[in-house]
């Protein structure tokens, strides 16, 4: 499998598991990563004759990998799901990312000790995010309902993957990472047919309210410390952190 880089200027590279050299591509448009199967925009390292894509994160892998959430644990790569989950009561026994709850459908680092799996994007995920002042955590348990989708507990999750959420200390903010990448999603598909250039997050329209008296009185800054942190977790969870503000400008309508 290939190690890990650091340098992000190799514009050419073969990978074991494509057959062609792929080139560092950066085309303004979504893309399904072939190597984790989840969803991509902007950068990406291509294969034109197959259409074949791969995140950064997933053309360039580390054997072994950590988390600060999961303290003293080991991730493993693997190419394919190691197997299905039979140490935790789950739904259909099919693996799932602990970070954002979706399926394993391809790349992932696994934990074999605790049955923990992670998208390869996903482990970019910081444990703690300071924005403008406010102190975000990555939680597994949500007191607040996501101010997105209205819910404690992560949309569509199953029995036993609970999911990251993002919790302010103030508890003014309350985000699932599930709930981050469906508000692209939603974007794109509702984006202006003539829109091919751009991801259209200005178009997205939010119905968000802030989730204690304290943030209504100044909801020019809660909006501007949503807009930052949807921004910061988008891009991590699509892989390209060079995708510009512009782009990923989210127009909230409080």
């Amino acid at each position: 499998m290939p190690q890990e880089v650091i340098s992000t200027t190799i514009m050419k590279i073969k990978h074991p598991e494509h057959e062609h050299e792929l080139e560092l591509k950066n085309y303004q448009k979504p893309y399904m990563c072939d190597g984790c199967k989840e969803h991509g925009y902007g950068s990406r390292y291509r294969c034109e004759l197959c259409d074949f894509d791969l995140h950064k994160e997933c053309m360039f892998t580390s054997p072994e990998t950590y988390h600060e959430f999961f303290k003293e644990s080991t991730f493993k790569f693997y190419n394919q799901s190691p197997g299905k989950c039979c140490i935790r009561n789950c739904d259909d026994c099919r693996r799932y990312c602990d970070a954002c709850g979706k399926a394993i459908n391809g790349f992932v680092y696994h934990c074999e000790a605790k049955g923990w799996d992670l998208h390869p994007c996903c482990r970019n995920l910081k444990n703690k995010i300071y924005i403008d002042g406010e102190k975000f955590r990555l939680s597994d348990k949500a007191s607040k309902k996501c101010i997105w989708c209205k819910k404690k507990r992560v949309p569509n999750s199953v029995k036993g993957i609970p999911g990251w959420s993002y919790v302010s200390k103030s508890e003014n903010y309350h985000f699932h990472v599930y709930c981050a990448m469906e508000m692209v999603l939603e974007s794109w598909n509702n984006r202006p047919k003539d829109n091919n250039s751009c991801l259209a997050l200005e178009n997205l329209e939010l119905p968000l309210q802030p989730n204690s008296s304290r943030s209504r009185g100044g909801s020019s800054k809660y909006l501007r410390i949503v807009k930052i942190f949807l921004k910061t977790i988008v891009t991590i969870l699509l892989g390209d952190p060079t995708i510009t503000l512009a782009c990923l400008l989210v127009e909230l309508v409080s």
